[in-house]
């Protein structure tokens, strides 16, 4: 494999595709933010001397051929939010990113479905959705710059999953280009689909190792009457018990997450471990179910609170805030999964973390590689795992990210080889050095 950097060529073969004013043929004249980002996502060395700017799937297409005849590798992005997550890649020549391909393909506003281009901001699109009072039903970290393809790409649901499932679960189709710059679609633009090779599953959270998402179809979901967020506080044992009972009972919350004490305390929702729960319905079922919450929470001695219009949309920002941006560059965030009655245990460890009280899965910011090795080794042994996410580079350097234990490896380098033979798609990034 060549390991020429395609500096003088990037400039006539890539800005030739894609405009010269889409490709940026010079580290140095590549924005600061966006150097830094790009670091955080590649191995020390050799850094990219491009990054291009597709305007159009044909134009996507056209440059991932180019960089595969020339055995060029490729850092597939879409606005970079995600960039300092996954493993290091390694000897990228190419950035690449989808964010100018943004466009609106259909809505189809009867069937709940829509379909947009990779690069669409998810903030953007839940504006256009909000108009027809529909919505896509993610909660991703960054929702103001992420990309809908970059949210795929890293399988990034948040706390919706209580209600409406994963990425995967709400995507219908997708559209991809393949290592050779071949066009490639799967699924469709309806809610049922034939029986067939789920790509689709497989390319969401692969991190752009398989393909380069170019385009998606996703279900959607009605804008609810009304909302309501009720937040129990208090000691480790009742907070367990009260998500025990919530989860055994037959409200339905769309999001019920477990928070750690300085998560709590750091929101200013009191002492001690916290369970925070939001229904969305009509008014009269969001206040019921709110209540009952609540009287769960006084008689194993909670203290609860009730939020509601904007002091609610005001605290769910500020716990994704808070549970997304580090306080440090040192601080180590990781994506977990526990059984889910090992949750609070979990958190009792830990300073800031937050784990679904359904699922298992969450977010710590851990401090050391000491404590991130710690933590892996008390998930696993509650049947779960821990998986670095963003770290300072020397972190991810000294130990296994992803810390993957099963028995797949082999099957996951097989499907690699067959997807992306010349490894010029995100190499590095994915579990095993994949």
């Amino acid at each position: 494999m060549s390991n020429d950097r395609p500096q003088g060529v990037c400039a006539s073969e890539l800005a030739s595709i894609v405009g010269e004013e889409n490709a940026i043929c010079l580290w140095e004249n590549i924005e600061l933010s966006q150097q830094k980002r790009i670091q955080q996502a590649i191995a020390s060395g050799k850094l990219p001397s491009c990054i291009v700017y597709p305007r159009s799937q044909e134009q996507l297409a056209a440059v991932i051929a180019t960089a595969y005849t020339n055995n060029w590798r490729i850092l597939p992005c879409g606005s970079g939010s995600k960039l300092s997550w996954g493993g290091l890649a390694k000897s990228i020549d190419v950035v690449v990113s989808t964010e100018r391909i943004n466009q609106l393909i259909e809505h189809a506003v009867g069937d709940l479905t829509v379909t947009i281009e990779a690069g669409m901001k998810f903030s953007d699109l839940q504006t256009l959705l909000a108009k027809s009072r529909q919505f896509l039903a993610l909660d991703p970290t960054a929702p103001e710059s992420a990309t809908i393809g970059g949210i795929v790409a890293t399988g990034d649901t948040g706390s919706l999953r209580q209600r409406y499932g994963s990425v995967r679960d709400q995507l219908l189709g997708i559209t991809f280009v393949r290592a050779d710059g071949e066009i490639a679609k799967a699924g469709g633009r309806v809610v049922k689909n034939v029986a067939g090779y789920d790509l689709m599953k497989l390319l969401t959270g692969s991190y752009g190792t398989l393909g380069f998402i170019s385009q998606l179809t996703f279900r959607l979901y009605p804008l609810a009457e009304a909302s309501g967020t009720v937040v129990l506080t208090g000691s480790a044992e009742a907070i367990s018990q009260a998500a025990d009972i919530l989860r055994g009972s037959a409200l339905t919350p769309v999001q019920a997450d477990l928070l750690s004490t300085k998560l709590v305390s750091s929101l200013g929702l009191g002492q001690g471990l916290g369970l925070i729960a939001r229904f969305q319905s009509i008014s009269e079922s969001v206040k019921e179910q709110s209540n009952r919450v609540l009287e769960v929470g006084q008689k194993l001695g909670l203290n609860g609170a009730i939020f509601a219009d904007d002091d609610e949309a005001n605290l769910w920002q500020r716990l994704q805030e808070r549970i997304h941006t580090p306080a440090t560059e040192t601080v180590i965030t990781c994506k977990i999964g526990v059984l889910p009655t090992a949750a609070v245990d979990i958190l009792n460890q830990v300073e800031l973390g937050l784990i679904h009280i359904s699922s298992g899965l969450g977010l710590l910011q851990l401090e050391s590689k000491n404590q991130v090795l710690k933590i892996r080794d008390r998930t696993q042994a509650n049947s779960g795992f821990l998986t670095i996410l963003s770290a300072p580079m020397a972190v991810k350097e000294q130990i296994d990210i992803w810390g993957y234990t099963g028995n797949a490896l082999p099957l996951m380098r097989r499907i690699k080889e067959q997807f992306d033979s010349k490894n010029i798609l995100s190499p590095g990034r994915f579990v095993g050095g994949i």
